[in-house]
């Protein structure tokens, strides 16, 4: 019995030993279970098949005499009755009236003071048949059997736990498994939608035929998200002789920034042909368009923006941005700020008392650089800055180059200066070079 540690195993092997070492003909093992006395084993000693694990209730069956387990339950005392029809307290009992049973031994289970269980056997054949010294050797076994009862009740919790747990784990991978499937397609469905973005992006952007078409200067651009989608814009458009140079750089990068830098085009491009010229109206009306729909969106998003006008040889420029570089073609070096041109668009309603303007002369040979901070700041694998500096020199090596070939020159030395570091913003470059 000891090595036994599966009820379902352990017992059948205790009723046959007990039936066996107690000359009894028929036993029952009643188990107690959540203050329940259900009849979990059931055999007779001329037959090798024993009924186990029904979990009966006592009072649902019509082979034992309620009333003497009740009492054994209670007391927690054996009961011997060595002629149960004729002597004794229950012979009045209906099972024992009706079934008239000869000799019936019905003893507690106990373990550490604890009843687990009751013992209940019969002979039909012979009164007396339970005497003292076999009641001495149920009580040993009896004693073993609590112990080997409560070790199986407490493996077979342990593994209903374990399959419990297991369940769980299953349950919970399958719902991670689903979440994760969700996941992948959304993924899926976002990384669509922001290559759509993005192909948009480039769409607008001024094709090389366009820029070949503007009398006066030569102009090239460059331009790269970070992400999927940036947030960095630039746009060169011409109307009846009249070339405005625009670029901006909205906060952050993403979807929502790339959206916003596709508003600011669209706005720009609608005050172009709407032939406003006044710099504090464009970027007034630009701005409260630009803020109206930003509030919708519940967006605390904002760019900076600088608009250049161009005209034989003089460029207007207005807004706040980059400082802009002008290289002059004897390698002299000036330094534009926007500063007090402009303030950021979609950051206040009214912007039109912080708007001014300056205006720029240029000669031949002359290089002006628009950018975004994505190029001065730019950081090494020490998380130095490229800085402005280093900028500079680049486009005054090269400044009697072409535009395309200045563009080359500093893109590539920019990432020659960050090396395998990840890139973190929005890269934008645009060359002009008066003819």
């Amino acid at each position: 019995m000891s090595g036994v540690t599966f009820l379902e195993q352990l017992l059948p092997n205790l009723i046959k030993i007990l039936l066996e070492n107690a000359g009894a003909q028929v036993g029952f093992l009643i188990l107690e279970s959540q203050g329940q006395l259900l009849i979990e084993a059931e055999g007779a000693v001329d037959s090798e098949q024993v009924k186990v694990l029904q979990s009966i209730k006592i009072e649902n069956s019509e082979n034992l005499p309620v009333g003497v387990i009740q009492y054994v339950a209670r007391t927690q005392e054996d009961v011997v009755l060595l002629d149960a029809t004729n002597d004794g307290v229950f012979t009045s009992e209906p099972y024992i009236v009706k079934n008239r049973p000869k000799s019936i031994l019905c003893a507690p289970i106990i373990n550490q003071g604890k009843l687990i269980g009751i013992l209940y056997l019969e002979n039909n054949l012979t009164t007396g048949a339970f005497t003292p010294d076999r009641l001495e050797v149920l009580k040993i076994l009896s004693s073993q059997a609590a112990i080997s009862i409560e070790n199986a009740r407490l493996y077979q919790n342990l593994e209903d736990k374990v399959a419990e747990r297991t369940a769980q784990l299953a349950e919970a991978n399958q719902e991670i498994s689903t979440l994760n499937q969700k996941l992948k397609a959304e993924n899926v469905r976002m990384s669509a939608e922001l290559d759509i973005v993005k192909q948009l992006q480039q769409m607008v952007l001024p094709k090389q035929s366009e820029l070949e078409a503007i009398e006066g200067l030569e102009i090239a651009g460059f331009m790269e998200p970070a992400d999927e989608v940036g947030g960095d814009y630039y746009d060169i458009l011409q109307q009846d002789g009249q070339v405005k140079i625009s670029i901006g750089d909205v906060t952050g990068h993403g979807l929502e920034s790339g959206v916003l830098m596709m508003m600011a085009q669209t706005a720009v491009r609608t005050l172009q042909k709407m032939n406003e010229t006044d710099p504090v109206k464009f970027l007034d009306v630009l701005n409260q368009t630009l803020y109206d729909n930003l509030q919708r969106m519940d967006s605390s998003r904002n760019m900076s923006l600088a608009i250049l006008d161009y005209a034989g040889g003089v460029l207007k420029l207005s807004g706040q941005h980059e400082e802009m570089i002008v290289v002059r073609a004897d390698g002299k070096r000036e330094c534009i700020d926007t500063m007090d041109l402009g303030f950021p668009i979609g950051l206040v309603e009214e912007i039109g008392d912080f708007i001014s303007q300056a205006e720029v002369q240029l000669n031949p040979g002359d290089v002006v650089v628009l950018y975004t901070d994505g190029i001065p700041e730019a950081k090494d694998i020490n998380k130095a800055q490229y800085g402005l500096e280093r900028l500079w020199q680049v486009v005054v090596k090269n400044r009697q180059r072409c535009v395309q070939e200045i563009r080359e020159a500093v893109i590539d030395d920019v990432r020659q200066y960050i090396g395998a570091q990840k890139v973190f913003d929005d890269i934008t470059l645009v060359v002009m070079k008066q003819k």
